[in-house]
Formats: C-alpha cells, sequence, structure tokens
C-alpha cells in the first residue's frame, strides 16, 4: 500500500488517536491550526476519518492526517503533520498514500487538498494542482 519506513505503521482507529498530541502539534506548530482550541479539534476528529503513523516499539503516535468525506463522491485531505523529529524518513508521503489506498474503494471522484509548502510530498502520491482553479470558490467566516 504505501513504502512506510521501517518501524512505523498507519492505522485507521480511531481509537489509537492521542488527541491531546494531535491538538499540540496543530495548535502550536501547523501554519493552519496555530491557536485552534481543543475543543474544535476534538470536534474535528470526532466528524472525520482519523489517521495516525506510530512508532512501532513505543506506540507513540509521530504523524496524523484527517479527511472529512461523504464516502461517495468527494473527500477532503487536511491536517497531515508528521512530528518534526520523524521528518524526512517518508512518513508523510505514505501516511498521504494510505488515505488514498484507504479511500480508493468508495469510488470518489476527487480528494481535494490546500497545502503551502508541502506540494513535493502530495505529489509523490499523485495529486496535481486544479486544472480550473478559477471554477473553485469559499466562504470565509
Amino acid at each position: 500500500m504505501s513504502n512506510l519506513a521501517d518501524g512505523y505503521e498507519i492505522s485507521a482507529d480511531p481509537d489509537r488517536i492521542d488527541a491531546a498530541r494531535v491538538h499540540h502539534w496543530l495548535s502550536t506548530d501547523a501554519y493552519w491550526a496555530i491557536g485552534r482550541p481543543r475543543e474544535k479539534q476534538d470536534r474535528a476528529i470526532a466528524g472525520s476519518l482519523n489517521f495516525g503513523v506510530y512508532d512501532t516499539l513505543s506506540g507513540d503516535q509521530v504523524a496524523y492526517a484527517r479527511v472529512i468525506t461523504d464516502r461517495a463522491t468527494f473527500a477532503w485531505l487536511c491536517d497531515v503533520y508528521v512530528d518534526p523529529a520523524v521528518r524526512g524518513k517518508g512518513i508523510g508521503t505514505a501516511l498521504v498514500e494510505a488515505v488514498r489506498e484507504h479511500l480508493r474503494p468508495h469510488g470518489l471522484r476527487r480528494i481535494l487538498l490546500a497545502t503551502h509548502d508541502a506540494h513535493g510530498v502530495y505529489e509523490k502520491a499523485g495529486f496535481e494542482p486544479l486544472a480550473d482553479p478559477d471554477h473553485w470558490m469559499a466562504h470565509l467566516y
């Protein structure tokens, strides 16, 4: 499914997510979620498909991603984060590939994401820029 470095495993088991660790990562180090309150992060986790990467020896979570989807036509991949201590091992790419493969049986038309600085990670997993970005709109509160 993915080329995950030895010593790590990917799981979609929501009970394995270390919500406190994920909140800390995102609210203190992820440009898109700086300052996100814990309660809001917990609601996001509860309403999403969640994926974690875990150190097989310690069991510690070292990466996270979540997906918002109807499981029929569309998915939004977001909050992808790899602990700085394990970056550079291909964990992010393997995580995104595993998410993509997990969603494949649903026959989705597209999986979207937004990134400011990780285009290369997503390109390795088959993502590409929107062909017609001017067709997309957003409502911001």
